[in-house]
């Protein structure tokens, strides 16, 4: 097995200048993100004015199920498959920026899952806005040599134009949706129609040349719509579209307490994560209760919650009162930029402490690959800029841990160290509590966010494998770090086997 982060330096990515060959695979031009430009914030606006003026994603959604219904779409949205009853497929989180993150994922992925069934992507499938044809470069590209199915939850970027792209690819070519009833004016819903962002209406006029990358028939999936189940083997896989807001709507809610019914083992795919940085965000069901209340029913029979959106890997083995372990997993980092770990506190939730608790990128890594991106970006680089050792042990003294991977006898934590550490909002232990909150903390850490015009390996993206039998499933997080030693043997950065019976 080759070093992981937790072993060595050398296994996280750092010291070393042989880049992967990636970037073979990536068109001469890239359209570069960055979230610090003003026209791409205005375009990714709904999201905000949702939260302004009311949600309109429960209704339509609604309109969409109902159109794939009328089209002959499972009622019960349930995919059949044939597979055995061992068999093993992928999950990748937050893909779509179509830059050299997201395709230094793909040696890696193609290596680890040559012998997969399908994938899963879960969340923020394109981005910034979900555009029918950017697909061509962040999704039929770069997964054209993947020879299996792919389905998809969408995540709320993929909403930002009411999910027209994402109804297109992955549910069989679906027809736009007729204009909706018009609000009432002078309401708050027609103050949100009046600036709501709509897709160009030449929109998808690259569509039909991008589908012949990835237009082998082993390689086709359709799905009955934004949310579905697939039962393949002995488990049911159940997605969830948790729109803007990461909450979802009555008819969705109905739906998955009826498909979560039964003995079979379930795994939940999910746009919002039920646990993460640390909290409980247990996801609300318009007209009460939460998806985690029915994530817990023992009588669903949930192993693990995987949930997108967050940039990074975490897992937390939550044991219930009626002694079930349940792993709920973030898996967000397939592409998008990675979302600094450094700033999640000592962990103690639902009896989970920082012994059970796993996250990719270390802490450490974290810290010491954000201190770089700021010395850049303030061009103070002998001030901000950490070593992986330093952030390390700062790390450690900060939340009273044990370092997962041991910085060196000779590592100092200086006057220095411990202020950039403290600028850029990394967690204290809970008796230590930081003054400043964790949202205004992760201002920090977002106000330059990364994108490949500002930063080089290593990235620090992962994918999940999950390999399924009758007795048990065994998660694996694979990393992608852009560098060759990575792309050509990806390391396993965690790894837990689940008793299914």
């Amino acid at each position: 097995m080759p070093d992981s982060s937790r072993d060595t330096a050398e296994g996280a990515g750092w010291g070393t200048d042989e880049r992967g060959a990636y970037r073979q695979l990536m068109p001469r031009q890239v359209g570069k993100i960055s979230w610090l430009n003003p026209r791409m914030l205005w375009a990714a606006r709904n999201g905000v004015l949702a939260s302004w003026f009311g949600d309109p994603t429960g209704g339509v959604r609604g309109r969409w199920v109902a159109q794939r219904a009328a089209t002959g779409a499972p009622a019960d949205k349930v995919i059949r498959r044939d597979d055995p009853d061992r068999f093993s497929f992928l999950v990748i989180g937050d893909t779509g920026e179509g830059d050299d993150p997201q395709y230094a994922v793909v040696p890696g992925l193609l290596k680890a899952g040559q012998d997969t069934s399908f994938a899963v992507l879960a969340s923020d499938v394109i981005y910034p806005v979900g555009s029918a044809d950017d697909y061509g470069t962040k999704f039929f590209r770069p997964y054209r040599d993947y020879r299996a199915p792919i389905y998809a939850i969408p995540g709320n970027h993929d909403w930002y134009e009411d999910l027209g792209g994402f109804m297109r690819v992955f549910c069989g070519d679906a027809p736009p949706l007729p204009p909706g009833p018009r609000p009432r004016p002078l309401t708050r819903a027609w103050v949100r129609s009046l600036l709501w962002h709509r897709p160009r209406p030449d929109d998808g006029r690259h569509l039909a040349q991008a589908r012949t990358l990835r237009s082998d028939p082993v390689q086709q999936a359709v799905q009955p719509g934004p949310y579905w189940a697939i039962d393949a083997g002995p488990v049911r896989i159940i997605g969830i579209d948790t729109g803007l807001l990461g909450t979802i709507d009555a008819e969705q809610g109905a739906w998955l307490r009826e498909v979560s019914q039964g003995p079979r083992p379930k795994i939940l795919v999910t746009g919002s994560p039920l646990y993460v940085d640390g909290r409980h965000e247990p996801c609300a069901v318009e007209g009460g209760g939460t998806v985690d209340d029915i994530v817990r029913d023992p009588a669903h029979h949930y192993v693990a919650a995987i949930g997108g959106d967050i940039h990074n890997y975490q897992r937390y083995p939550v044991r219930l009162d009626d002694g079930r372990t349940l792993h709920y997993v973030v898996a967000g980092g397939g592409g998008a930029f990675m979302h600094a770990t450094h700033t999640i506190p000592r962990v103690s939730v639902a009896n989970v402490t920082e012994t059970d608790f796993r996250c990719y990128p270390l802490r450490g890594d974290s810290l010491a690959f954000y201190s770089r991106l700021y010395g850049r970006r303030l061009r103070m680089p002998r001030f901000f800029t950490l070593t992986e050792a330093e952030a390390t042990a700062v790390i450690a003294e900060r939340l009273g841990i044990s370092p997962a991977r041991v910085p060196g006898p000779d590592i100092r934590v200086t006057r220095r160290v411990r202020l950039v550490a403290a600028l850029l909002g990394t967690g204290r232990r809970p008796d230590r509590a930081n003054r400043i909150r964790l949202p205004v903390r992760k201002i920090y850490t977002s106000l330059f966010s990364p994108s490949s015009a500002t930063y080089s390996p290593p990235f620090f993206k992962c994918f999940l494998r999950l390999d399924v039998s009758p007795e048990s499933l065994r998660l694996r997080c694979y990393a992608a770090t852009g560098n060759r030693a990575q792309e050509l043997d990806p390391p396993v950065e965690d790894e837990v086997t689940i008793p299914l019976r």
